[in-house]
């Protein structure tokens, strides 16, 4: 979690008004969505915190098989050991009484588990259930979470549901006819955070810990986060630690060697954590569609991403699916596709890079 969120201020405050305004508001459904590494993880537990602010009760999960039931065992209450007991009397002085224990049973359904968790924990209180990475869950489990989603809103119970995941989801769980419901969900958008405002963010971070850094440096660092929020944690961390391990401590300057030695770490361990893995899941032909598209600064002619890798238009588009599949490209225009992880093109330019020179 960063110290500081920014970009993303006014999600916050329409969940937490959403919080205020009682059942019935926008906010308590909401559906957030954006490319890997731009903070939406973050920006669950930011609203969960503010959730408990309230006194609200969160369950948070990562999509995954078995969703649903993991949430209905995670929101249930803890049973007792016996839901109940039925004893037979004595019948003519003899003693034939009997016990008939009945061990406690589990909610059978997640709207019934939310029902009993709210019974529990009474007036004035809430239920917040977020789910991360939603892309990932199977079309029963969306089904079933969303069909007890809207019976809990539509009977104003205290309850709020955020979802998030990549661009993707909005398409493929809205155009899902069993989810129509999930239409209503108030969507945010995650993107770049503009650049004024990274440097903003930055300079008062540093500054108000008692470090000083300079116009110039401060520039160097906003530019190289091109506002991507995961860059931003990893080129304000990186200088950061440099600066320190450079002085002992006792300078307490984040100097232009800093940031350029910050940067490089931080772009390494971007390429490391974020775009490695996902190249390593690719088949040799996905990763050359991927190379060509390198080679374009913005979004590429799939006609010429075909030509430089000496292939039928049909034959590469058939590599183009899938990684629209994998949400690694996207589509912004027709004819036309471009990278849907930000930085990855670098990282391919730098790891694949000729004798030549050239990507």
């Amino acid at each position: 979690m960063p110290p500081v969120l920014i970009g993303r201020e006014s999600i916050s405050l329409d969940f937490r008004e959403g919080l205020e305004d009682g059942p019935g508001a926008p906010d308590r459904l909401m559906l957030i969505t954006g490319p890997r590494g731009c903070g939406k993880t973050v920006m669950l537990t930011e609203l969960g915190l503010i959730a408990k602010q309230q006194h609200w009760d969160v369950i948070d999960e990562t999509a995954s098989e078995g969703l649903c039931d993991r949430l209905i065992a995670r929101t249930a209450p803890k049973p007792g050991k016996i839901s109940g007991a039925t004893i037979k009397p004595t019948f003519m002085g003899a003693s034939i009484g009997e016990i008939d224990i009945a061990p406690a049973l589990r909610p059978a359904s997640l709207r019934d588990a939310i029902v009993a968790r709210l019974h529990v924990l009474g007036k004035g209180k809430g239920l917040l259930i977020t789910i991360d990475e939603t892309q990932d869950a199977s079309l029963e489990d969306m089904t079933a979470i969303s069909t007890a989603a809207q019976h809990m809103l539509r009977e104003n119970a205290e309850v709020a549901f955020v979802f998030a995941g990549l661009p993707s989801l909005v398409s493929d769980l809205l155009n899902a006819k069993v989810l129509t419901f999930l239409r209503r969900a108030s969507i945010k958008e995650l993107g770049d955070v503009p650049l004024d405002e990274v440097r903003a963010a930055l300079a008062s971070t540093i500054r108000n810990a008692g470090i000083t850094i300079d116009d110039k440096a401060l520039d160097l660092a906003t530019r190289a986060t091109g506002g991507y929020p995961y860059m931003i944690q990893l080129v304000g961390y990186s200088m950061w630690r440099h600066a320190r391990r450079r002085d002992g401590g006792m300078d307490r300057t984040i100097l232009e060697q800093d940031v350029r030695v910050g940067v490089e770490q931080s772009r390494a361990k971007l390429g490391a954590g974020v775009c490695a893995p996902v190249i390593k899941r690719l088949s040799e032909r996905c990763v050359d569609y991927l190379k060509a598209m390198a080679q374009d600064d913005g979004p590429s002619s799939t006609a010429d991403i075909a030509r430089r890798m000496g292939e039928t238009m049909s034959y590469a588009n058939g590599y183009r699916q899938r990684l629209l599949d994998e949400h690694v490209i996207k589509a912004p225009v027709r004819g036309t596709v471009d990278f849907a992880i930000p930085f990855l093109r670098e990282y391919l330019r730098a790891e694949y890079r000729s004798d030549d020179g050239e990507a």
